[in-house]
This record gives C-alpha cells, structure tokens and sequence, in this order.
C-alpha cells in the first residue's frame, strides 16, 4: 500500500485544494481522492449555529473510513466532531495555513466603515456574536453554501458582505478579493481555525503515521 492512499475529500473546490496541499506535503506518496459528499454538502438549508462538534460535515467520510473503503479522512480541523467517531484516530494535522478571519464585502470596505444597515453573511454562531459585539448596526443574514456561492451573493446583491475563514481564501487563490484579515485581538476564531487534520482508522493509526512520518523525513531532507 505505501506509495499510494486513498483519501476521503468532500467535493467542494475547497476540499480538493486541502487534497492537493497533502500532497505537496507528503510528495512522494500518491493520493488517490475519494469524492464523498457529506450531510453537510447535501443540505444547505440547515443553520450551523448549533452544528459545532456535530458530525455534519464529516459523517460520510467516518464511514466510509470505517469501512475500510478509504485509507485516510482529510477535514478542515474546526470541522471535527467532538468526540471523533468510536474507532478513529488522528494521524496528521497541519500547522494553520491562517488562524483569521476576513471580511469580502462590496466596494472593498473594512469592517469599521461598512454603512448602518449593511447584510452581514455568515452561517456561524460565533462569527454572528462577534458582529454582534463589534457592528450591531449591522443586519446578520443566514447563508450556506461553498465559497465561491458565498462570494456570488455579494455580486447578486443578496448581501453586502461576508466573513469566511482567511485561510480559504488563500488556498482557493481569492486573497485579492479579501477587504480585511480580521485582526485576532478584536475578532476571535475557532482555535484550530485554518487547520487540516488527517484521519484513519484506529487499528491502523500506527502504520499510518509510519507511512507519513516516513515520507515526510524523505521530503524535507
């Protein structure tokens, strides 16, 4: 098996990127993706508010982990479930690409000088309680979707402005798009935000880790 894995990825352009920064990562394995969608994929209706440590965005890829259908399990480490599902294991987790949030809005404005009134995007409980605090002039509109169907309901006129993960923009390319990189002393994020975990099955944690440890030592000599 060394030399080539099959890796569990949800199939949002922004996952198949997270793929493909393993792969930088570990050059000289080859990793197959496995495209599976998960119930957070499916359903872009459900608010996230009360989602946090749920399974929502990885249930299908610990399943199929289980299952022995794939080899590793790749999330965005915020998404984790906690705890992670009975028989898997942590393998690998990056450093954070970026621990901030930004702000895209129209006009290129910073958070500060949007106008009174101005619809806030974002799904999530703690980013809507952090507007809350710093722009409560600011109306908080619920939305789903991936980034670039976040970004499109700016340009559709369906909000003003949203706030994603700095570390998204960066890894889909979008970093001029950004009009703030939320500054961490005012704007508080997930601990793990703009982390990528690896995930495997407990019984073969151990040959795992050897495999990318391995691998790892070769790349960086």
């Amino acid at each position: 098996m060394q030399g080539s894995l099959r890796i569990g990825t949800r199939p949002s352009p922004l996952a198949l990127k997270q793929v493909e920064e393993i792969q930088r990562i570990f050059a000289s394995l080859h990793f197959s993706a496995i495209v599976i969608p998960t119930p957070g994929d499916r359903d872009k209706l459900t608010p996230l508010g009360g989602l946090e440590g749920s399974d929502f965005f990885t249930r299908d890829i610990d399943q199929a982990l289980l299952a022995g259908e794939i080899d590793l399990g790749i999330h965005s480490s915020k998404d984790l479930p906690d705890p992670l599902a009975k028989g898997l294991g942590l393998v690998f987790e990056t450093p954070s690409l970026s621990p901030h949030d930004a702000l895209v809005s129209r006009w290129g404005l910073r958070l500060d000088e949007l106008p009174v009134g101005w619809r806030m995007g974002t799904s999530s409980r703690r980013r809507k309680e952090q507007v809350g605090i710093l722009r409560p002039d600011l109306k908080i509109i619920e939305i789903r979707g991936n980034i670039a169907e976040r970004l499109d309901l700016i340009e559709a006129g369906v909000i003003d402005a949203l706030i994603v993960a700095h570390a998204a923009m960066l890894r889909l390319g979008l970093e001029s798009k950004v009009s703030q990189v939320l500054p961490l002393d005012r704007f508080l994020v997930h601990p793990r935000q703009g982390k990528l975990v690896l995930l495997a099955k407990e019984a073969r944690c151990a040959e795992i880790r050897s495999i990318l440890s391995a691998q790892a030592r070769v790349t960086g000599s």
